[in-house]
């Protein structure tokens, strides 16, 4: 087939969405397919390039307004590419419109990543266009099926909604460097908890800084560090007298990253809003081993995460309870490694790069065939 994919932002860009959508592209191409991927480039001027075997071709850009990057350029060069398929990475309000002008005839997938969280004012105004794009679409990927429940956007249209689960190659998580687990232990000794991702209002880092008060361990947090918000979380450990047992350690090598989920004895997700739709994050971390700590936001967290089984969900914005969970894993190393251990087996059953290859063509198969 020939593939485009429809979104904002591309590798070498550093995010959620990017980072699968480049998995799912170069994925793709790896299997034969033609796969374009047409996203706004950074500046006035617009480009194409190859990259992992993906054509990404850049519409110049004129703005940005309410963090979506506006493009004028889309429609045309949408409509140049002649694909087999178009699919749509949402949230990307000017995708919609580019997809919504395309030629009828060529069928739309939407991935439907997430709802329209923060920008709430925003969300409301575009909701018709939403609704149009969803209707325009054959067929609808969600990532979870507590998703397609939950969702306003997507429980009208469920029957055209499929589950695919975002994938990760799996194999290089469980691969160890044992002179940088070494090293990352004996700068942090003691248990150690891993929050991975960056320092987003969503992702309740500060939850987890509090609950240390009376958790006896470590806290690595390893992500984005450029903002005013790792400040705050900083002031807030010293204020709480935890800052010794606290460590932000900014964005860390491919190699480095690996090294701190072997490092780890537990992985935390204390997310507090709808944002964090999936928490691909923890795939990872099932991959190397590691039992899981989420919170519960009707969205997929609680899907990768099974309560009970590969860690616990505790509700969002309870710092008591997430201190609970984590001491109840750290008091008990047997049912920790349990819980990593199913993990691990549940990611490689559902959570693997190739089983979600394999579903997004099945899904594109679909699309196509109702034709």
């Amino acid at each position: 087939m020939r593939i485009l994919h429809l979104y904002k932002d591309y590798y070498p860009v550093r995010g959620g969405i990017e980072g699968h959508l480049r998995l799912l592209a170069e994925g793709l191409a790896a299997r034969g397919h033609t796969v374009t991927v047409l996203v706004s480039a950074a500046g006035p001027r617009g480009f194409a390039r190859e990259l992992g075997g993906v054509r990404v071709v850049s519409a110049g850009r004129l703005g940005t307004l309410a963090s979506a990057p506006l493009s004028p350029a889309l429609p045309l060069l949408l409509a140049r590419e002649r694909p087999d398929i178009v699919h749509l990475h949402h949230p990307y309000p000017p995708g919609d419109l580019a997809a919504l002008l395309a030629a009828r005839r060529v069928p739309l997938v939407v991935t439907y990543h997430s709802d329209i969280v923060r920008q709430r004012r925003a969300g409301q105004l575009l909701a018709p266009l939403i609704r149009a794009t969803l209707r325009r679409a054959r067929r609808i990927i969600a990532t979870s099926p507590a998703y397609i429940r939950s969702s306003p956007f997507l429980a009208p249209v469920a029957s055209r909604c499929r589950v695919v689960p975002l994938g990760v190659p799996l194999e290089r998580f469980g691969l160890v460097d044992a002179a940088r687990v070494a090293a990352i232990r004996a700068r942090f000794p003691g248990p150690l908890l891993l929050f991975v991702g960056r320092l987003r209002y969503y992702k309740g880092a500060d939850r987890l800084v509090r609950a240390m008060v009376d958790v006896p361990a470590r806290a690595i947090f390893v992500g984005d560090d450029a903002t005013v918000r790792r400040a705050d979380l900083e002031r807030l450990a010293a204020e709480l007298g935890v800052a010794e047992r606290v460590h932000f350690v900014g964005e860390q090598s491919d190699e480095e990253l690996l090294a701190y989920y072997q490092a780890a004895q537990i992985f935390v997700l204390p997310s507090v809003e709808r944002s964090e739709a999936f928490g691909i994050v923890q795939v990872e971390a099932q991959a190397a081993g590691l039992p899981v700590v989420c919170t519960e936001l009707g969205t997929g967290t609680s899907y990768v995460t099974q309560h009970g089984r590969t860690g616990i969900v505790v509700p969002p914005d309870d710092v008591p309870a997430l201190a609970r969970a984590l001491r109840a894993l750290l008091a008990s190393p047997a049912m920790a490694h349990a819980m990593g251990e199913a993990g691990r087996a549940r990611a490689a059953r559902e959570f693997g790069l190739e089983r979600m290859l394999d579903r997004v063509e099945a899904v594109y198969e679909e699309a196509v065939g109702d034709l």
